[in-house]
């Protein structure tokens, strides 16, 4: 379990004051709500709350088929490593066919279905607030999910505290969480092209396809779906590890072949 105590010695006293107000802000707002994915700004943000409130918040992981099953599971045990209260919560975005046909703003969809989820469930069982993981740095992007959270009044105690990505990694890593140095992991509905309808089915494929990717040793990259004829993958790999593609080539066409893509083609200029 993560210690409740540890004390931030060796990350500053700038980034002690933004943790503190991260604390300031998960207490003015508990009992709360955290939505967790998993990915390293919600973790940390999950640790950071039960740092502050123990009992006084609920994670919850929103559960549909964009949705790996390995990143679920490993959500989990970061979850059981922090000592942290979680619930599993299916989403119902797929019954959504503004979600479904895929379009620029899909996003936002998805997180309006999960903030409705979390917006009721936080009313029946008496919880304050919900707040989720955008950082500082998310402020300057155009993320449509942000304009869900506003809509309903979610919080966001790591924007809020003024961390920025690169500080959340390291504030995760004084706490020991394993996401500290984890790659982006976006949905996988993010690897279906815009106007390409989002199915169980093709996000099962990519699924598959990135679990033998990841088996060959990979560890930054994406399966981008193509529906075809033929149904295809376009392989992107991270420059950095282009040289542990050398001569394997064919083992990766292979394997993508195996889990049912009918085509693959590997990008020169890798993940970018």
């Amino acid at each position: 379990m993560i210690s409740r105590t540890v004390e931030n010695r060796h990350i500053g006293q700038r980034m002690n004051v933004k943790i503190a107000r991260v604390s300031e802000i998960v207490r003015a707002h508990s009992p709360l709500v955290v939505a967790y994915s998993g990915g390293v700004d919600s973790t940390c943000l999950l640790a950071l709350a039960h740092r502050a409130v123990g009992e006084g918040m609920l994670g919850v992981i929103a559960d549909s088929p964009s949705l790996p099953r390995a990143s679920l599971d490993e959500a989990l045990r970061n979850a059981k490593l922090i000592g942290a209260n979680i619930e599993v919560l299916p989403t119902q975005e797929f019954s959504d066919e503004n979600y479904v046909s895929n379009p620029p703003n899909r996003c936002y969809f998805c997180k309006a279905e999960l903030f409705t989820q979390l917006d009721r469930l936080a009313s029946e069982r008496g919880f304050a607030a919900i707040a989720y993981g955008e950082n500082a740095d998310d402020r300057a992007d155009l993320r449509p999910g942000s304009k869900a959270a506003r809509e309903f009044s979610v919080i966001a105690p790591l924007r809020d505290a003024g961390l920025t990505k690169a500080e959340v990694r390291d504030v995760s890593r004084e706490l020991g969480l394993p996401t500290h140095d984890a790659p982006a992991q976006p949905c996988l509905s993010s690897r279906i092209p815009h106007g390409t309808r989002v199915t169980p089915e093709a996000l099962a494929l990519v699924e598959d396809g990135e679990a033998f990717v990841r088996s060959m040793g990979f560890r930054v990259f994406r399966v981008r779906f193509s529906p075809g004829p033929p149904v295809g993958a376009r392989v992107q790999i991270s420059p950095d590890e282009f040289p542990a593609m050398v001569g394997r080539e064919d083992e990766l066409v292979a394997g993508l072949v195996s889990v049912g893509f009918q085509a693959v083609d590997i990008d020169p200029e890798g993940y970018r």
